[in-house]
């Protein structure tokens, strides 16, 4: 087992906690994270970028003049992809951009992810996080104890006061420990636990 201290809001160490080593201290396997990243970042694509081919445009069902005779190009519909206001010729259609990827590598990106800020000196773990009220300044002074510019935290549970108290202050997410994602560990440089959090994701990774 892999032992780590954990504190108090204040930076104060009060105990530690041994973490699972297939889980916090496995290998870094980077093409795992790749994969899944690839996959969040291509669900986060609406996917509704849309045009009308020339059998969608409204209009065009008169043949514009008569085929021969006037000197001009022959011509059949106003709606035409040659003709301004006309179709477009192979542009987008709405469609789904999700890539699918079994549960097991979506479980080993998250442990290599994990691995890496806690083999990177980057992960916390808290006594616990509670805020007596929701303010900024309360969230600011914890982040200023620690001297992060930028944490993902991870809470075992809704709190409201902690969750937007925080949600003004750059650099910081605030995740409930079923959210948690390979993502948003990666686009922060601290990884800050809760330590009921460490235990829900030891139960279920």
């Amino acid at each position: 087992m892999t032992a780590i201290s954990v504190y108090s809001k204040a930076k104060e160490k009060v105990s530690e906690i041994d973490l699972e080593p297939r889980i916090f201290d496995t290998e870094v396997k980077e093409h795992l994270i790749h994969d899944v990243v690839r996959m969040q970042l291509a669900r986060r694509r609406s996917g509704s970028a849309s045009t009308k081919t020339r059998s969608m445009v409204r209009g065009g069902g008169a043949k514009p003049w008569r085929q021969k005779g006037t000197g001009r190009a022959r011509a059949g519909t106003i709606r035409s992809p040659l003709w301004r206001g006309g179709g477009v010729v192979f542009g987008p259609s709405p469609r789904k951009y999700d890539l699918a990827l079994p549960k097991k590598v979506r479980r080993g990106a998250l442990r290599s992810a994990l691995s890496l800020r806690n083999k990177e000196g980057r992960l916390w773990v808290l006594k616990d996080l509670e805020f007596g009220e929701i303010k900024t300044r309360n969230f600011v002074e914890f982040m200023q104890a620690f001297g992060f510019d930028s944490a993902l935290v991870v809470l075992d549970r809704a709190d409201a006061n902690v969750e937007k108290s925080a949600r003004n202050v750059p650099g910081v997410k605030v995740l409930r420990v079923e959210g948690l994602n390979v993502y948003d560990i990666l686009s922060h440089e601290n990884l800050v636990f809760v330590e009921e959090a460490v235990q829900r994701v030891q139960e279920v990774l």
